[in-house]
Formats: C-alpha cells, structure tokens, sequence
C-alpha cells in the first residue's frame, strides 16, 4: 500500500508542494479550514502556475476540511502528517494529527520557524522530521490557486532540506526527498536545526521587511536601503546563532561570516553580496512577496514573534545586540495592529 500523507494546512507552501506531490502519483490528502478552497480544490482541481510551463497545471486531489479529518481519525489513515500552518498554529495541527496517526507514522514541520522542539513534546522526538523550503516564494493568489514567483532553481539551489529531528539518516526521509524532487530540488540533512537557522536567517532579513513596508521581494533586492537592511538583519541573526552553537550551512551562496563581515560593513564583501542579490532579482516577479506581506495584505495575523522575535529573544539572553531585528518587530506590530500604514519610512535609522 502507498504511504498516504495529509498536509495540515493547504496554503501556499502547502498546497503548492502536496499538489505536485500529488500530480507525481503520491497519495496527497490536504487539509485546510477555508472552506471555498477546499471545495475548489477537490471539484475543479489546484491550480499551480509558475515562472516556468512545466509548472502550469491544474491537479485533482483530496481535500477535506478539519472537521471531515476528524470524522475519519479513528481509520488511522496518515502515514505521513505534513504540518504546513503558521508556527501560531503548531499545537493545534499537530493536535489534530495525533488520533489518525497510523503506529509507524511521523509529522513532519514543513514550516517558516522553529517549531520542531514543540511537535517532540506532543508525539515523541522519534516521530519527527522537519522540512525546509528555501527561496520557494508562492502565495495561495484564491480558493484553488497557488502562483509561484521564481523559477524552479533546479541544480542551482536546493529548495528542500529534509532531515530527522535526532539528527540521523533514515529511509522514511530519504523516500520523502524522492517525492519532493517532483516539486524542485530536494536533499536530505543531518544537520536540520543548521539548515533551520540557515532558513531563519533568510526569512528574518527578508518577512518583517516586507510586512512593515509594503516592498516586494524584488524591491528589497534592487533598492539599496532595504538591501542594506537585509544584510543587517542577517549578521545580527547569524551572530545569535554562532552563539547558540549552532552549525550553520552557506545563506545563497555565501558563508555565514561573510555575510556577517558585509554587515560589519567590509566593504569589499559587502560589493559581492549585493551584485548577487540584485543580479538574482532580475528573474523574479515584480509582484511575489515573502509570506508575512502577504499576511499583512490580506489582514492576518504574522509570525513576528516567531522569526524576528527569536532572534531578539535569545540575543537578549545571550547578550548580542540586535538593534535593527528589534526595530522590525516593533514596526511590524505597529502595522499588524492597524496603528500605522505600510511604509518604507518604517525603515529608517535601521540601516
């Protein structure tokens, strides 16, 4: 019998990975709570676009709504249980996995933070993998519709880093970086919690960024005060993580202590960083934006706390400065809670 997986959460990340899963041959239930997006996806099929025709496709798959999930948990029916929500959501989706869990099953956190110490305490560290997806950069656009804004990074760059919580190599992950090597390239880790910060790294310079300004992920590349920044936020993140003892991989194509080096303000590798950023922005489109300006866009609550807030949180505990990730979380909070606009002024004196 084939490894049934059921995504928890059918959101971009969500949809857009289990729905070329599932147009490979791979038994791909998702879940979700919006309920014209399930009833989309399961009467007239996901539809993907990308940058690229290959990834232009409708796909049928099984959809189903929490609540027709826990109507079948008692059959047992997931092999695989992908927790793709916000890290907010964490407790829940895995709450809800652990009844219909066959008894060789894990949960795997296909997730922007850091949540797998959080899935542990509720299933076991031995049922848990988690799942990086780096520079995928896709928005669920309506009910049944993904857009991806880059292309596919092929050889270039793995987008996938899958790995087991303990560390260890393992048949099941190897088999689920196979089936994701149907959506783009995909490897598997022992080094996940390095391959998590490495991510944390990106997404910390990149989230709060857009969801405080309003700026696309093309803007902050090609405009010289939020690249500046960008870089900023990134040495500050690395620093905290060195500190942690964590074992960081290479941040799209650099060392972890050059990009420390440029945000210190050496000026010849800080030169070498910015060419690659603004020559990498020439093929994406000048409408993708990371998820949390999505999220502000759309009125939702952002996962601030968990990607910026981290990083502020064990710098303060760690005694490492970081000025400008606090000046993020405040600007985003005051965004999120409706006290001030979108605008790139949210920005100045950071840089």
């Amino acid at each position: 019998m084939s490894k049934r997986v059921f995504f928890i959460g059918g959101g971009a990340v969500g949809a857009y990975t289990g729905g070329h899963m599932a147009r490979a041959g791979v038994d791909v239930t998702l879940v979700d709570p919006w309920k014209e997006h399930v009833e989309k996806m399961r009467t007239e099929g996901l539809e993907l676009r990308g940058v690229t025709p290959e990834e232009t496709c409708t796909v049928k798959l099984k959809a189903m709504t929490p609540e027709e999930f826990q109507a079948i948990a008692k059959d047992k029916p997931v092999d695989i249980g992908i927790v793709s929500t916000k890290s907010y959501d964490t407790e829940w989706a895995v709450n809800l996995l652990v009844p219909a869990l066959a008894d060789d099953a894990f949960v795997v956190s296909l997730q922007n933070c850091i949540n797998e110490d959080r899935i542990a305490a509720i299933v076991g560290k031995d049922r848990v993998a988690g799942c990086i997806a780096s520079t995928i950069s896709v928005e669920l656009k309506a009910p049944g519709f993904v857009e991806r804004s880059v292309p596919k990074r092929g050889d270039s760059y793995t987008v996938f880093r899958c790995g087991e919580y303990t560390g260890k190599e393992s048949d099941r992950v190897r088999e689920l970086v196979e089936w994701l090597k149907n959506v783009d390239s995909a490897k598997m880790t022992t080094n996940l919690m390095g391959e998590r910060w490495s991510k944390l790294v990106i997404n910390a310079s990149h989230n709060g960024l857009s969801a405080c300004t309003g700026y696309g992920s093309r803007d902050m590349a090609v405009l010289e005060k939020p690249r500046r920044l960008s870089i900023k936020l990134s040495g500050e993140t690395i620093k905290v993580a060195k500190a942690l003892g964590i074992e960081l991989e290479n941040i799209k194509g650099f060392t972890p202590d050059e990009w420390v080096a440029a945000a210190d303000g050496d000026a010849e590798t800080l030169a070498r960083i910015e060419k690659t950023t603004i020559d990498s922005a020439q093929g994406r489109s000048s409408t993708g934006r990371p998820s949390m300006g999505q999220d502000i866009a759309k009125g939702r609550r952002t996962e601030i706390d968990y990607l910026n807030g981290l990083v502020v949180e064990k710098g303060k505990e760690l005694g490492i400065p970081t000025p400008a990730n606090e000046g993020i979380v405040a600007a985003v909070k005051l965004v999120e809670s409706g006290k001030a606009p979108q605008d790139p002024k949210h920005i100045d004196g950071l840089v």
